[in-house]
């Protein structure tokens, strides 16, 4: 398995948001009123990430022992959620692509957008806080390496 690279976040943010706005075009009227803090259960999955990627990362550099198979879950876990963050936080731009100039028009929309403003934040959280945990879990010698390969070339 491979760290996440930027295309793969990019190709699941652009696929949320084609197919986001899509659903927003073709089934608005029928939908019900998104929750306000639809996408807060991402900002808090976001914090526990965080407060993991902390606790591996200062295990690794104190020089503890870390369970290989908890790292391997870890990295499972911050791939995941990096790319669910980013397919999701598309579909919340296409929920706020589609009722933001509709605000003057619908009384829904109003709402719909904080719920959007909400989701997108929430989500680029979780993106951030799953990329740091994954590259919290990398071995030393990983980090030397990458070190190495950014001031040579």
């Amino acid at each position: 398995m491979h760290f996440t690279r930027p295309r793969d976040l990019v190709v699941a943010g652009l696929l949320g948001l084609v197919l986001g706005y899509l659903l927003f075009v073709v089934a608005y009227g029928s939908l019900p009123q998104l929750p306000t803090f639809a996408g807060v259960t991402f900002a808090v999955l976001a914090l526990v990430e965080a407060g993991l990627a902390f606790s591996i990362r200062s295990r690794i550099k104190n020089g503890r022992v870390v369970a290989a198979i908890g790292i391997a879950r870890s990295v499972a876990l911050a791939k995941a959620s990096s790319l669910a963050g980013a397919f999701m936080g598309g579909a919340w731009l296409a929920a706020l692509a589609y009722v933001f100039p509709r605000r003057d028009e619908l009384v829904a929309a109003v709402l719909d957008t904080r719920a959007g403003v909400v989701g997108v934040v929430s989500s680029a959280a979780l993106v951030a806080a799953g990329l740091w945990l994954e590259h919290c879990c990398r071995t030393p010698r990983d980090q030397e390496r990458e070190h190495t390969r950014g001031t040579t070339g």
